[in-house]
């Protein structure tokens, strides 16, 4: 019995460690995203995107797949123009096979102050890439309807 047991706690140890290995590498990899586009570097940026990537702006229009995204973002980048969201909160979550990780994080941009980012990462030839990622402005609950009817007063 006692072997049993503990053959039971090693195996969650180690899977604890890996999992957290896991948080780990995502982290990095999420800051050297961040990093890259604002050293507006289009191959280490890009690089960390899936093939099958989207991602999602903060406009209702802004929905690319990795291809439009790179379209959008060549001109800016080779005129070195990146854009800088300095991250100050992360939450990161690994599934339990260790193929997928999902994240929210809290940012500051300089221009829009903070703002929120989601997204997916998955496992890909032993490298983390990341699906989906979402940028969000996050609204007060008390400016939300005074929000609501300047969005709908423009679309009338």
């Amino acid at each position: 019995m006692t072997r049993i047991l503990f053959s039971l706690l090693l195996h969650s140890f180690l899977l604890g460690g890996y999992a957290q290995a896991q948080q780990a590498e995502i982290n990095l990899i999420l800051d050297d995203f961040h990093l890259a586009a604002s050293e507006a570097d289009y191959d280490r940026y890009f690089g960390h995107l899936s093939d099958e990537s989207i991602f999602f702006g903060t406009d209702m229009s802004e929905r690319w797949t990795k291809q439009e995204f790179q379209e959008y973002a060549k001109p800016h980048f080779d005129e070195g123009r990146g854009w800088t969201y300095v991250p100050t909160d992360r939450n990161i979550y690994v599934s339990e096979d260790g193929k997928v990780g999902w994240f929210d994080e809290v940012l500051v941009n300089e221009q829009y102050g903070e703002v929120r980012g989601t997204g997916a990462l998955i496992l890909e030839n032993e490298s983390w890439k990341i699906v989906q990622y979402h940028l969000t402005l996050p609204v007060p609950n008390d400016l939300l309807m005074t929000l609501v009817e300047m969005i709908n007063s423009q679309s009338e």
